[in-house]
């Protein structure tokens, strides 16, 4: 069960929150994200100061120099990822925990995994507050999890230099991975299919500006 604080959230500014998901709706984002965009008040991710911002189509700062993604980034990749009920999702970057609590309440299984503790920590309070199991790592993400592969989906929620051999390779032939690839100031929002052991679809949707994926198969810190 939610906790008391995101029923309140939940309340706080519906008429905001339903109007982002009409923009979100007209711009061609499935009703099923947009259904379980409804049930996570952005609220509860970002400081009472910036609650005036919490439905506008940005992304906004977090802790340690991290954003909470733009609604729009979000629900792009929750598409592309087609999730099915059950199926096991590795979460590259938990940040927030707020892409991971839309892909739970899609009927993901979500593997996360952050290299920031304090963000790590933060996620898994927030995983408790809506009431989800997400099963959290500290580590590097680019490395993935390969003891828990492999993985039907495979989501990055940072920017990297290339799509890293390691998560490739975790990825189940006929499972999905989207990554922002490009430099450190825009990425190209990528969709993978693996069809094979080793080949690969590989399509390109639209540019974005996201955090770099620090790690040993991504950037140097």
């Amino acid at each position: 069960m939610i906790s008391q604080r995101i029923k309140i959230l939940l309340e706080l500014n519906s008429a905001g929150r339903n109007s982002l998901l009409s923009e979100l709706s007209m711009k061609g984002i499935s009703a099923a994200t947009l259904d379980a965009m409804k049930l996570v008040p952005r609220e509860y991710f970002i400081s009472e100061d910036l609650y005036n911002h919490a439905y506008d189509d940005m992304a906004l700062p977090i802790d340690d120099n991290q954003t909470i993604s733009q609604p729009l980034t979000v629900a792009l990749m929750t598409d592309l990822l087609e999730i099915k009920p059950g199926d096991k999702v590795l979460e590259v970057g938990t940040g927030s925990g707020y892409q991971a609590i839309i892909l739970s309440y899609l009927g993901a299984v979500v593997y996360s995994i952050e290299r920031i503790e304090n963000l790590q920590n933060s996620a898994k309070t927030a995983f408790e507050d809506f009431g989800i199991n997400v099963i959290s790592f500290l580590g590097d993400g680019s490395a993935g999890l390969p003891e828990f592969a492999p993985f039907e989906r495979i989501i990055v929620t940072a920017g990297s230099p290339h799509t890293p051999l390691e998560l490739k390779e975790q990825l189940d032939i006929g499972g999905i991975m989207v990554i922002p690839v490009g430099d450190k100031n825009y990425q190209t929002m990528t969709k993978i299919i693996k069809t094979g052991k080793n080949k690969f679809k590989v399509t390109e949707h639209d540019s974005f500006r996201f955090v770099p994926l620090i790690g040993n198969s991504a950037w140097d810190i």
